[in-house]
């Protein structure tokens, strides 16, 4: 998902509630600003804690919210392969 913001007089930015939301971000949390060549990303601050399987589990599925039937591994890495290599457009 692609937002748009703006940089304000003082510095600084809003992520837009639809992100927020997606993302799970909650007002107060710690963010971490990483620098790129590019610009920035931003992602929450990093305590050291490591998540169990099931915290992962959780966040990701709150992040990726597939709608459809199960899909194998195997058939997970053929399409990342056919969108790596452009050959399967999403949308199409």
């Amino acid at each position: 998902m692609n937002a748009f913001t703006k940089l304000s007089a003082k510095g600084q930015v809003v992520v837009p509630k639809a992100v927020r939301d997606r993302l799970g971000w909650a007002a107060g949390i710690d963010l971490e600003l990483i620098e790129t060549r590019d610009g920035v990303t931003l992602r929450p601050r990093r305590s050291g804690k490591t998540l169990s399987p099931t915290e992962a589990v959780a966040i990701f599925q709150r992040v990726y919210q597939h709608q459809g039937p199960p899909v194998s591994v195997d058939d997970m890495t053929v399409a990342a392969r056919r969108m790596a290599s452009g050959d399967d457009l999403i949308g199409e």
